[in-house]
């Protein structure tokens, strides 16, 4: 026997005893880890969605007991529940397969929420302070068109107070300005909002209409009218005087 067959052999009995040190697979505990990840992973997106156990329990008509077991891994929620609890809190279904958590990528909403509210306050009262004057009224006038107390309105424009909801609108309706004027418009919430709007237009288009623009064989004719929106009048004109030339 030479040297290489005697180091072949040497080696393939060292494999055979690692292979043997190794514990055999073991599926319960493969399944219990599992079980506690999409717990984990469950229990991260309720705090990020800033929903209780108790909300997730009445959204699926189970037990607040079954949801906090689902999240410690004692048990795991089926497909279809998943699925309901992805739409409840504005996750992926993906998510509960994953193994990255929304707190570690993105950090809590609820983290931010103070300071979120407190910034857009302020944004709001600046860009109530605009309209007004750029209506060219004072916070006194503003006051007497609108009934709300010029102090209000004064703490409103300079974001130490929120403006309720009621008395925006009416201030809006004074100034003549629509109520989307204060609203967010970039950031994650202010797409989301944006295209939230966009969707309930398009939800409200007659049925051929949808189905027609939902077909990415008319993406062609779509962006030929957007192009027809965007032209000056007067290119608009010249163009359908050439098409009644062209038909007569």
């Amino acid at each position: 026997m030479d040297f290489r067959e005697a180091s072949a052999r040497f080696k393939q009995r060292q494999k055979g005893q690692e292979e043997q040190a190794q514990p055999a697979p073991n599926p319960a505990e493969a399944y219990r880890i599992r079980g506690k990840m999409i717990g984990v992973l469950l229990r991260d997106a309720r705090l990020h969605a800033a929903r209780s156990v108790e909300e997730c329990a009445n959204l699926l008509k189970v037990t607040p007991h079954d949801v906090e077991a689902w999240e410690l891994g004692e048990s795991v929620p089926s497909l279809p529940q998943l699925e309901l609890l992805a739409y409840y809190l504005g996750v992926p279904i993906s998510h509960f397969w994953g193994t990255d958590t929304l707190e570690a990528t993105q950090g809590r909403h609820v983290d931010i929420q103070t300071e979120y509210m407190a910034l857009r306050d302020r944004m709001v009262g600046a860009l109530l302070r605009q309209a007004r004057e750029d209506a060219g009224l004072t916070v006194e006038a503003l006051a007497e068109a609108s009934a709300v107390a010029a102090d209000d309105i004064r703490r409103y424009e300079v974001g130490e107070s929120p403006a309720p909801m009621h008395e925006l609108s009416v201030m809006a309706g004074v100034l003549k300005k629509s109520l989307s004027y204060f609203l967010e418009s970039s950031g994650h919430i202010g797409n989301w909002l944006a295209i939230r709007e966009e969707w309930k237009h398009f939800s409200s288009l007659p049925d051929d209409l949808r189905q027609f623009a939902a077909k990415p064989v008319n993406i062609g004719f779509i962006e030929i009218a957007l192009m027809l929106s965007q032209m000056p009048t007067e290119k608009l004109r010249r163009i359908g005087e050439s098409v009644l030339d062209i038909t007569r």
